[in-house]
């Protein structure tokens, strides 16, 4: 017991020394709530990370049922491929929309409003249901202590509710007090799984028992078997979010090279293309998404072989997956029931700190939805810490409504967090395919293209495999929602709440949300092409009802007519001293005498 007491007080010591903390000085330099290397790969990888305690054991609960578990290593090959394709698709996405956005502003820039105005909506969806499926899978974890995964639904739902209310006041104090929390946790999580599994390769080499067996229905049919196999496929790839998070709030980073970036260019600058590629602030992204290229797959395989070898998998014995693969291997250790504790309660932890990502990325969309005309104006406020602080309010307030619609279920959701995914990265990979088309020449475009391209087939393919193998599950209903969510985000938009003129875009994007430089340039130019897309849909729909004499067309003086966008590299090239908008806003009428004195002093933004 003694040993254990000290190697958990060990472990907490060396990670809680490393954790990142936000200095005085970097938040005078880069502003309130920026982040470096090691507080971006806790924030924005949490929910990546902690897929750990849940993907696997959703992805083998599609096989063991009926005898098919030892197929899950060709689900963990399709894993590890899309792992790959996907993280280079976005580790190179960095470099072209470096400010931030995702595939919202790649949408935007070379697909189109119409799309991107699709994708701003379903990514609410996807962070919502991440932080439902996040919280729910860290009920699992809680319960699995005592194996009570069989209690009654509304004990799984007040404790996610609790869950939800701990991760939002958590956020709403800021992002460097967030990413120390949670850098912390991931740091004692991964010592403790290196701990974990010695125990398990001991526990295999001393021939410990498999846990009880469980009846299973055999499948007869090839065809059948290969169905189940795409539905364990689709399901370990459930947290491919990680990918879209970094890409959509890189705009919350420090932009300045890592620590390990100053000491190579230092030390070995023939490395200098290495440097380069993972320098200043798209470099810090490409770090954290480095890491997603090969966690899942590694990480899959590892509980996938053990969980074969000692029949230990959600359900059995009352506890999930990885706590009775982790009751084996601490059991092996002296004291190793502390460890075992110690490590389902941070699991529980960190599910629950795994809804941060989704928390940060809310933040990063929803100021631009409202600039565009999606949100209501009212929903903008950011703190003086960085933190959009309503947003946050209000996905915690529908998350906890979800979550007792769904009576606590986290199979129940799942479906919900999954499908969305993909469709934002297949948006991403046709983004990507026009950029090395139009701006790429020679081998370079010819690879560029069909990478892109193969990523966009890919990520689509596995959009619709996530509905066809969940129909029964809820993929149809999906399909419903998606559909009510575009249409409704259309119809916001073409309300008289949707209109935005260069003032009210400017008040949203400089002086409510306080964004300066590049990304607000780009943004000012997105909602202006938003605006013109509404302008064409609302002349579009005039006219279809006028065909029908349902009421006279509208006379198209009777709109008013929205303000050019221009050309993207317009927004791009202005200066970031000066606001896009200026050439646009309306400049006070000269006064004789020169403008009036001040005779009392500006109120600060409350």
């Amino acid at each position: 017991m003694f040993f254990s007491i000290a190697l958990l007080i060990g472990i907490v010591v060396v990670v809680m020394r490393v954790a990142p903390r936000e200095s005085q000085e970097d938040a005078h330099i880069h502003g309130a709530g920026q982040v470096g290397v090691l507080a971006a790969l806790a924030l924005f990888g949490v929910d990546y990370f902690t897929s750990y305690y849940y993907a696997t054991g959703e992805m083998m609960h599609a096989l063991h049922p009926y005898g098919l578990e030892h197929l899950g290593y060709y689900a963990v090959l399709v894993i590890g491929l899309a792992n790959l394709v996907f993280g280079a698709l976005y580790m190179y996405s960095l470099g072209v929309f470096n400010e931030g956005g995702g595939s919202f502003t790649a949408a935007m820039r070379y697909l189109g409003p119409s799309l991107s105005l699709i994708v701003a909506v379903i990514l609410l969806q996807d962070y919502i249901f991440t932080i439902v499926v996040s919280t729910l899978s860290g009920v699992d974890q809680l319960l699995s202590l005592r194996q009570a995964g069989g209690i009654a639904w509304y004990w799984h739902f007040l404790i996610g509710a609790a869950m939800v209310m701990t991760t939002w006041y958590i956020t709403i104090r800021g992002r460097g007090e967030s990413a120390k929390v949670v850098f912390t946790g991931l740091g004692i999580f991964v010592l403790l799984t290196i701990t974990m599994a010695v125990g398990l390769f001991i526990a295999k080499a001393s021939h410990v028992p498999a846990l009880p067996a469980e009846s299973t229905t055999q499948v007869t049919s090839i065809w059948s078997a290969l169905f189940h196999l795409l539905a364990a496929s689709m399901k370990g790839l459930v947290a491919l979010t990680g990918l879209e998070a970094m890409s959509n709030g890189i705009q919350f980073v420090i932009d300045g090279d890592a620590p390990l970036v100053k000491w190579g260019r230092a030390r070995l600058p023939k490395l200098e293309k290495i440097w380069h590629f993972y320098g200043g602030k798209s470099g810090i992204g490409r770090m954290v998404q480095t890491s997603f290229l090969f966690y899942g797959a590694l990480t899959t395989l590892f509980l996938t072989y053990f969980a074969i070898h000692f029949q230990a998998f959600d359900g059995v014995e009352g506890r999930s997956l990885v706590a009775n693969l982790a009751f084996i291997g601490f059991s092996i250790i002296p004291g190793g029931t502390i460890l075992y504790w110690a490590y389902q309660i941070l699991a529980v932890g960190l599910l629950t700190a795994a809804s941060m990502t989704a928390f940060q990325d809310l933040q990063a969309i929803t100021w631009r939805n409202v600039a565009i005309g999606e949100l209501p104006e009212v929903i903008v406020y950011r703190n003086p810490k960085g933190t959009f602080t309503r947003p946050v309010t209000v996905a915690a307030i529908l998350t906890i409504v979800i979550q007792l619609l769904v009576r606590g279920n986290t199979s129940a959701a799942m479906p919900y967090y999954g499908v969305g995914v993909f469709m934002p990265i297949a948006v991403m990979g046709l983004a990507i395919r026009q950029h090395a088309k139009h701006n790429l020449a020679g081998r370079a475009r010819t690879l560029g293209m069909f990478g892109s391209t193969f990523a966009t087939a890919l990520a689509t393919s596995i959009f619709v495999g996530q509905i066809v193998t969940k129909w029964n599950e809820g993929g149809w209903v999906v399909l419903i929602v998606f559909s009510i969510l575009i249409l409704m985000a259309h119809a916001i938009l073409i309300s008289p709440a949707g209109y935005r003129d260069p003032e009210d875009i400017h008040r949203v994007i400089r002086e409510k949300s306080r964004i300066q430089g590049t990304m607000g340039n780009i943004v000012e130019w997105q909602s202006l092409r938003i605006q013109e897309y509404r302008y064409f849909l609302m002349m579009k729909i005039t006219d279809l009802f006028g065909l029908f004499g349902i009421f006279k067309p509208m006379r198209f003086d009777e709109q008013p007519v929205p303000v050019a966008a221009g050309a993207f590299e317009d927004a791009m090239n202005h200066s970031e001293h000066k606001t896009f908008l200026d050439d646009y806003l309306k400049k006070p009428e000269p006064r004789v005498g020169g403008a009036p004195k001040e005779t009392t002093p500006s109120g600060k933004e409350s």
